[in-house]
């Protein structure tokens, strides 16, 4: 009886799972599949159209406006007590908010002086530096207004700019764009400098604009005196870690499926390699051995490809040690500094 049972069991068991309806027809398996391929279709639509601009917030970072809640029209409030505020317009529609440091000893002299006491000031024949930032923050970040204090302190005036679409300057940064601002720079002191050198000092982003406005001032027969680039990085188009933008593109290699490179459209691309072997200006390579963000490697390979077109002597790389701690914002720190900075305009 129980073997009967077991037997009357098993065909019921038997008899439920061969009932029609319970598999997925063919075309219930149609539908699934259509409809699995639009959801996707949605997914790449959105990662394209709204995704993307986050892809390039990564790259430039500036919507963080590091320090928070600060007064930008303002420098005195970070010990920048000859310096200046002012707005200039690059092109139609783009406000950059540029701060202007006179040397050192101009300090009591400046007190209450207003911008045409400044803008006059460029013409006293002492060196002006044009600070090009990296891509995080504004030009209040510490170390920014630390190599702002070091090269007025040297007798020199700086201009430091914040880029469109930073700090408080209008618009959205793209590499044209930040090219654009930084060689509208130029020619603002140069129409006011008289033969004062002009000095450009990129760092980490800002080596890739420097770079990109000195070619552009060669090739429209101008000159520049002389380019610093701190913390310099390899074109990003380049598969390899060692550059600024691109390593989450490359540490997540299934994202090249949904999202497209940064530089895909032209706005990340600062093709520093290709810039360096057009120059002809002297050229000093600063960079720390334990920069997190970009290695050293990315400073030898960009020195070689200088020298390559160019007297060796006019082209000088300085590294410091990683003992120092200096990562990749902190060379303004160092004690050496001055004097190498001294050596380099002297030798302009």
């Amino acid at each position: 009886m129980m073997r009967n049972r077991r037997v009357k069991q098993d065909r019921h068991k038997s008899e439920v799972q061969e009932l029609p309806g319970r598999h997925p027809t063919s075309a219930v398996w149609l539908i699934r599949s259509i409809l699995g391929l639009s959801v996707m279709g949605l997914l790449v639509t959105f990662s394209l159209t709204i995704v993307s601009p986050l892809i390039q917030h990564v790259a430039y970072t500036h919507r963080i406006r590091l320090p928070f809640f600060v007064d930008l029209s303002q420098p005195a409030d970070f010990s920048l007590n000859h310096t200046i505020n002012m707005y200039l317009t690059s092109e139609e529609g783009i406000s950059l908010g540029v701060w202007h440091t006179v040397p050192e000893q101009q300090w009591k002299e400046a007190q209450g002086k207003d911008l045409a006491w400044y803008q006059n000031s460029l013409s006293d024949g002492s060196p002006v530096f044009i600070y090009l930032h990296g891509n995080t923050g504004t030009r209040a970040a510490p170390h920014r207004v630390g190599v702002a204090k070091v090269l007025s302190a040297l007798g020199y005036h700086v201009l430091v700019p914040d880029y469109r679409g930073f700090g408080d300057s209008t618009g959205e940064p793209t590499e044209a764009g930040l090219t654009t601002d930084a060689l509208y720079i130029f020619n603002f002191v140069k129409a006011r400098c008289g033969n004062s050198r002009i000095i450009f000092w990129g760092h980490s982003l800002g080596t890739g604009v420097s770079t990109n406005v000195a070619v552009k001032i060669l090739e429209q027969g101008g000159t520049l005196d002389g380019v610093i680039l701190e913390g310099a990085f390899i074109d990003p188009r380049q598969k390899t870690t060692a550059h600024l933008f691109a390593w989450y593109y490359w540490t997540f290699p299934c994202i090249g499926y949904f999202l497209p490179e940064p530089w895909a459209e032209n706005n990340v691309v600062f093709p520093n390699e290709e810039n360096l072997k057009k120059m002809r200006n002297p050229i000093l390579f600063l960079h720390s051995e334990d920069d997190h963000m970009t290695s050293i490697w990315n400073a030898q390979k960009l020195f070689e490809a200088a020298v390559s077109t160019q007297d060796a002597e006019r082209v000088q790389l300085v590294s410091f040690e990683a003992s120092l701690g200096y990562l990749h914002n902190g060379l303004y720190r160092d004690a050496r500094l001055p004097d190498i900075i001294k050596r380099f305009v002297l030798s302009l």
